[in-house]
């Protein structure tokens, strides 16, 4: 990946110390209706709650963990925005997914023991770092927890195939249109305004992840700008016609 940052996941001792500090319980945590918890039961939480995740601050700028580091954790995002990308072979990065607070990284290192992508923090973060052979052992006697596990799979399968579908039946406006009310859609859901918001990624990150020039990216928003279906200032933007940019994808408005 063609990011010169720091990382957190430098050697196994430094992140079992890391892990062992700043407990934190999935049961008082205000994004258990988004995160892990999620439609598991009190005892179930409990069982969670005994694993004593730790808590963890990353600074803008920082790898939380990167293509080719031994897997140890799940990650789940408290505050703050993180990509996630992988390195091509003539360098580029390719960004795979931006990831909200309540939302999981990490599950690529599952399959090999390995992690398949890189996760960078794009402004001063918090996670949770949930240990993977401890949920898995807890797991394997508590059919919630099984089933808690395989939906978490089954909703990395399911992004990764939303976002095949993004890149191989839309043009550009359509694209962006997608991307900025799926992201509208998520912040919502965590209490924040859906038509008003401040893009934390760039817009060359943006047309990574869509399959955009930085030059069709930048177009598409001055096209939606003249529109009028946008205010857009730098990374700050305002949907001015929530309906209207929904109506070019079919999509409802929630």
């Amino acid at each position: 990946m063609s990011i010169a940052s720091p990382t957190l996941s430098a050697s196994a001792p430094e992140a079992a110390a890391r892990t062992a500090a700043a407990p934190t319980q999935c049961s008082n945590c205000h994004l258990r209706e988004l995160c892990l918890p999620c439609g598991m039961d009190g005892n179930a939480v409990e069982r969670l709650d005994s694993l004593k995740f730790s808590r963890r601050r990353v600074k803008a700028g920082t790898s939380l963990y990167r293509e080719g580091d031994r897997f140890q954790f799940i990650y789940a995002v408290r505050s703050g925005t993180f990509k996630t990308s992988l390195e091509l072979a003539d360098g580029r990065e390719q960004v795979g997914g931006f990831h909200l607070g309540g939302e999981l990284m990490g599950l690529d290192g599952v399959a090999q023991g390995r992690h398949a992508s890189s996760a960078c923090a794009l402004e001063d973060a918090e996670i949770c770092a949930i240990p993977y052979a401890l949920l898995a052992e807890m797991s394997a006697g508590a059919p919630g927890m099984q089933h808690m596990l395989s939906r978490l799979m089954s909703r990395e399968i399911v992004r990764e195939h939303s976002l095949m579908l993004l890149l191989g039946s839309m043009n550009a406006e359509e694209r962006l249109a997608a991307f900025l009310l799926n992201l509208s859609q998520r912040l919502k859901a965590r209490g924040y305004s859906p038509s008003e918001f401040h893009l934390r990624m760039s817009r060359a990150e943006i047309g990574s992840y869509l399959g955009m020039t930085l030059e069709t990216v930048s177009r598409t928003f001055s096209s939606f700008q003249q529109q009028g279906l946008l205010e857009v200032d730098k990374r700050h933007i305002r949907i001015a016609d929530m309906q209207r940019l929904a109506d070019a994808l079919a999509m409802p408005v929630h």
